[in-house]
């Protein structure tokens, strides 16, 4: 029997807010989705196993860090990410376009060559061209492939935004070249423009001319307020395909996938959940907890009532409050596995609202609710 083809379709609407359903050959995604990012190869402190009970369909690995280690020689021994680390369902892999601009002291931009890396563990030179980017990603088995461009930083400065415009439109051109034909994979485009209406429209006529299976948004999350990137998403999701899955790159807390889902987005990555876990924040349906604020010390309540994942309730806060100010690792395993479940849950309420054609009052709630 023949394996699916990539797919998406929307399979309702309440005003802006989409639900929909993305079909690959490791699985369906449902959307609004939550990717957890798993960036060398593992979500930090999450075992696989775990992470498939939070609910979780699809994960994110980065290419620039896999390039580096394991690195791709043995990553096709394995067939790929999902057999090396154990995970058999949907991967979307960051092309490294990121790490042009987070690495930016490490690197140099060539339009004809690539991004030209010092690498960040021993000072190797590396050459991450566009078709390389493709090249390893097909190595890592992804999925979901996305384009390499240039994400500058935040900046006023037209100049810098359009030229960045033309580098990206150039080097999406020939990943699409070097990604060939292939309907069991999906190959992503990236609209860049900071916070310029008309840069982003130009961006994404650009790439729509190209023509991809779905299109990210980039550049955004870098340093903007939330309402400057709420208005940069409310102004390029009209003109984006309706058909296409919409990616916003980067986001966020829940209110800030919440704010971009009532614009029309449907994916969304972050480091967020683990991040927090390992520093002692928690996301509960009672607002985030610092959970080394001293306040907890003595409270034997649960950390979150409604959280039934793997007994994780049985732990009360005064216990994960003394694994923080011991610096015990379980502290961060059980925050950060409750934390991805939390978001799990958040985002199938969201999808459940507009099936209901209740988002709004979903919205009104929760939009200010973890700021």
């Amino acid at each position: 029997m023949p394996k699916k083809e990539f797919s998406f379709k929307v399979i309702s609407h309440y005003k802006k807010a989409r639900l929909g359903k993305i079909q690959t050959t490791r699985g369906n995604i449902d959307t609004p989705a939550f990717m957890p990012v798993g960036t060398l190869g593992t979500v930090k402190g999450v075992f696989v196993d775990d992470l498939l009970k939070t609910g979780s369909q699809i994960i994110l690995g980065n290419t620039y860090h896999l390039m580096l280690r394991p690195g791709t020689k043995i990553l096709d021994k394995f067939n790929g990410l999902q057999n090396y680390m154990n995970w058999k369902k949907p991967i979307l892999t960051d092309s490294g376009g990121f790490q042009i601009m987070s690495l930016s002291k490490f690197n140099k931009i060539d339009e004809k060559i690539g991004a030209i890396f010092n690498s960040h563990i021993d000072g190797k030179k590396i050459i991450l061209s566009p078709e390389k980017s493709i090249k390893i990603q097909k190595s890592i088995n992804s999925d979901i492939l996305m384009v390499l461009d240039e994400c500058p930083k935040l900046t006023n400065d037209k100049k810098i935004i359009s030229k960045a415009i033309d580098t990206s439109t150039n080097w999406a051109k020939r990943c699409k070249v070097e990604f060939g034909n292939n309907k069991k994979k999906a190959l992503f485009g990236i609209v860049q423009g900071g916070l310029f209406k008309d840069l982003r429209e130009e961006s994404l006529e650009k790439l729509m001319n190209i023509s991809f299976d779905g299109y990210a948004l980039g550049g955004l999350a870098v340093g903007e307020s939330q309402s400057q990137m709420f208005e940069t998403v409310a102004q390029i999701t009209p003109k984006m395909p309706f058909n296409k899955p919409r990616y916003l790159m980067g986001v966020g807390t829940p209110s800030d996938i919440l704010g971009a889902v009532n614009e029309g987005v449907d994916m969304f990555d972050c480091v967020m959940p683990t991040r927090s876990g390992r520093t002692g924040l928690a996301f509960t349906w009672d607002g985030k907890l610092n959970l080394k604020n001293s306040i907890y010390k003595n409270d034997k309540s649960p950390l979150d009532k409604k959280c039934v994942l793997k007994g994780l309730n049985n732990y009360s806060k005064s216990y994960l409050n003394h694994l923080i100010k011991t610096n015990e690792l379980l502290a961060s395993m059980i925050i950060s596995l409750h934390n991805i479940y939390f978001y799990q849950q958040f985002m199938l309420e969201i999808r459940k609202s507009i099936k209901s054609r209740t988002f709004s009052k979903f919205y009104k709630k929760y939009i200010k609710f973890f700021n």
